[in-house]
């Protein structure tokens, strides 16, 4: 399979029925042709809230200015109806607002529960007033439902926002098409709102660490010694500033535990990639960090495994340079750092995550390769990932030799850092009564070594591999992680042999040099990769999973614990992984739907894991965010384009259906909100879950303003998934249960038309 280009739906519509990119024509509101303009633009231009359409003004009513004047007089308001051509035009009605006293009426009335949005929980009458725009105010029209009012809520936050007293506002924004909406919001403000670049606009805040633990935060960046243009950069940017206190530190060559270890006492941001730009106006030229998407509105680091998933929706809607820009960032982590991190805080130096460069590389490639340096591009990515794939996987400690499989075993010493307050204490306070110290002097000892504790050091050594893993946390993981050789790693680095291969034997020649910068081990600069090593590579891989991690009587695979030489008994939706990377025979494809698949499969999509693998759970042993019944955008997406892969269409289409349904049926309850994760099994209110960390993207006033990175993107991606019945489905909320039914009723009534 590895000459086999990369599958999945970034292919253009087909016979199918798989639509293209949902940005499609929209019926248009107005005159103007600017509905569903970005809300800058609708906004910000002055003309469109001009009200042309209507005669000189006789008399006026604010929105809800007159109320109590009426009122104290004993009166009725007068009350004048939409007109017959208002009513009867699609689309076409426009309301002439006031927007304070609209804002704060709509409010009053309708969230009843004063936290900023309009729900299906608040209690108001779910109805009010507008006055129309055509009638020059004299004629009102009824707002109805949860969604035309949550909408409207979240149009006044936005005009409000942008200094507007009066808005003329399209009807069509309050009741556009759920589906249209919320990939226009992903695409128009979600996106942008999670956008950050590091350099002097941004290093005052980026720089400054909101877990920073000790007695003197302020804003830190490291930059590598590999890169003295930027530290020249910083250091200068910190004379000229002085009042936002930048440090600025020189990491040192060779990054060691214990150097990481020291470094938390100054804990801090760690440098991304820069591009030389020329100010037009001056002709000068600057660095500029080179942009990036981060996965939710409070973070300020480029992540790992976040970064790949995002770039799947930033492709959808044609944002390439920005993933492009981050497959960059990842080179220059590789380049200087040695791995893509974690997350790039000085903290996370000796942790990485889930590996998915490559597919990255070659997707953003596929839509630049007829652009000039694209093939320069693809062979800094391709030497970058050879680099990580030789000293981080294929090395002591992650790779364990009698298997030739890789394990998430990331080195670090003593307690992480970067957790909440308080996380460790059930852990800590048995060693702390042995050795009749206080906590902190505890930890302190412990941490520079001067208390050896091995059952400590093995409980942490987990711990850190959880967290490389991605899954933080999960009972699949917990005490066992770092001996663990996992479907999801070994698929992954199964895609990059496959991957690696193929792109030097189709787009290199067959021939890849390999210059000193990207060697590790006993490489030699100069020497050169050709495709046959990697199609070995990739052959070794597959035999041992098969071998190892394969489970022919469940149908699926299993996680193998290479301390104990046997088999786990957690089912995990990563299974579906090995799908993705082409890892799995026809065979063991068909096998994992018919058998696995169904264990997995709820309401909302899939389960990370089986309710029987999780098992029971109380006060004592709590749930785990990465367990039964939560699900995440990432289990669906590589889920849906490894069904697809193997022509396992209908159930890819149904999985996506089911997905972007939940996430739609809540966008439209819940006042837009689109959040980390879900609980796949609740079908009223699935953004609520109850497990450590809480949900991000649920705190939020009048409108959400980024979503959830991953989360955004799954939506887009799915819409490419599902074929134009699901999508028209989608936008009216339809179950899928009554979509099918509905399906079966329409085929049934058109046999018998033939009979």
């Amino acid at each position: 399979m590895a000459d086999q280009p990369p599958p999945g739906p970034t292919a253009p519509p087909d016979t199918q029925g798989h639509l293209a990119p949902p940005n499609l024509p929209r019926t248009r509101g107005s005159v103007d042709d600017g509905v569903f303009d970005d809300a800058k633009t609708y906004y910000t231009t002055e003309d469109r809230h001009i009200n042309s359409r209507a005669g000189p003004r006789t008399r006026t009513y604010s929105q809800n200015g007159l109320l109590k004047q009426w009122e104290r007089l004993g009166l009725k308001e007068p009350y004048r109806r939409g007109s017959h051509d208002e009513s009867t035009i699609p689309h076409s009605r426009r309301f002439l607002i006031q927007v304070e006293p609209t804002l704060q009426s709509l409010q009053s009335q309708e969230d009843t529960d004063g936290n900023m949005q309009i729900t299906i929980e608040d209690n108001g009458p779910k109805v009010l007033s507008l006055r129309t725009a055509a009638s020059n105010g004299h004629n009102r029209f009824d707002i109805r439902g949860t969604y035309m009012l949550s909408n409207l809520l979240q149009e006044l936050s936005l005009a409000k926002e942008y200094g507007r007293k009066q808005i003329i506002l399209d009807e069509a924004r309050l009741n556009e098409n759920p589906v249209n909406r919320l990939s226009r919001m992903i695409k128009d403000h979600f996106w942008e709102g999670l956008t950050r670049r590091i350099d002097a606009s941004s290093i005052e805040i980026a720089a400054r660490d909101p877990k920073d633990w000790t007695d003197d935060p302020r804003p830190r960046i490291y930059v590598p010694r590999g890169a003295p243009e930027q530290y020249e950069y910083y250091t200068k940017l910190a004379q000229e500033k002085p009042e936002i206190r930048l440090d600025v530190q020189l990491l040192p060559e060779n990054i060691t535990p214990a150097i990481v270890r020291d470094m938390n006492a100054k804990p801090g941001l760690l440098a991304v990639d820069m591009e030389e730009v020329v100010d037009p106006k001056t002709g000068v030229t600057a660095l500029r960090g080179r942009p990036f998407v981060v996965p939710g509105g409070r973070f300020n680091e480029l992540y790992g495994w976040d970064s790949y998933m995002e770039s799947l929706g930033l492709l959808v809607h044609d944002k390439v340079d920005l993933a492009k820009s981050m497959v960059l960032n990842f080179c220059f982590c590789i380049k200087h750092y040695g791995k893509i991190l974690n997350a790039t805080r000085s903290y996370y130096l000796c942790r990485s995550q889930p590996p998915f460069l490559t597919d990255m590389a070659l997707r953003v490639y596929d839509k630049i390769k007829h652009e000039p340096g694209a093939l320069e591009f693809l062979r800094t990515a391709i030497l970058a990932a050879i680099k990580e794939y030789h000293s981080v996987w294929m090395a002591e400690p992650r790779l364990d030799p009698v298997t030739g499989l890789s394990r998430y075993r990331p080195e670090g010493r003593g307690v992480p850092p970067e957790t909440e307050a308080g996380h460790f204490v059930h852990i800590l306070e048995p060693y702390v009564e042995k050795h009749k110290m206080t906590f902190d002097e505890f930890v302190l000892a412990y941490n520079n070594g001067d208390i050896h504790e091995p059952d400590l050091d093995d409980y942490f050594m987990h711990d850190r591999a959880v967290r490389e893993s991605g899954h933080d946390t999960t009972y699949r993981f917990e005490g066992v992680c770092a001996d663990l050789a996992t479907i999801d790693l070994n698929s992954l680095l199964f895609k990059y042999e496959t991957d690696i291969a193929r792109t030097i034997r189709n787009v290199f020649g067959d021939k890849l040099i390999v210059p000193v910068e990207y060697c590790v081990g006993s490489m030699q600069a100069g020497q050169v990769e050709a495709s046959a090593i990697w199609d070995r590579r990739a052959k070794r891989r597959k035999l041992a999973i098969d071998k190892y991690l394969w489970n022919e009587k469940e149908g699926m695979y299993f996680d193998y614990n290479t301390a104990k030489r046997q088999q786990c008994t957690y089912e995990s939706c990563t299974t579906f992984w090995a799908l993705w990377a082409g890892v799995s025979s026809p065979k063991q494809a068909a096998a994992m739907v018919t058998k696995a698949l169904p264990k997995f499969e709820a309401f909302g999509g899939l389960l990370s894991g089986t309710e029987e693998s999780r098992g029971e759970i109380g006060l004592e042993r709590p749930n785990r965010q990465w367990d039964y019944p939560y699900g995440w955008a990432p289990q669906q997406m590589l889920a849906w384009t490894g069904l697809y892969r193997y022509s396992f269409t209908e159930e890819a289409e149904r999985l996506a259906y089911k997905w972007l349904f939940m996430i739609g049926k809540a966008f439209v309850d819940f006042n837009g909100v689109v959040v980390e994760k879900y609980d796949v099994t609740r079908p009223i209110d699935p953004h609520r879950v109850d497990a450590e960390y809480g949900n991000q993207g649920l705190d939020f006033k009048g409108v959400a303003r980024e979503g959830f990175g991953w989360v955004n993107a799954s939506y887009v991606y799915g819409l490419q998934i599902v074929n134009a019945h699901m999508r028209r489905a989608l936008g009216t909320l339809t179950p899928y249960e009554t979509f099918v039914k509905a399906l079966e009723e329409n085929h049934n009534k058109a046999l018998a038309e033939l009979v």
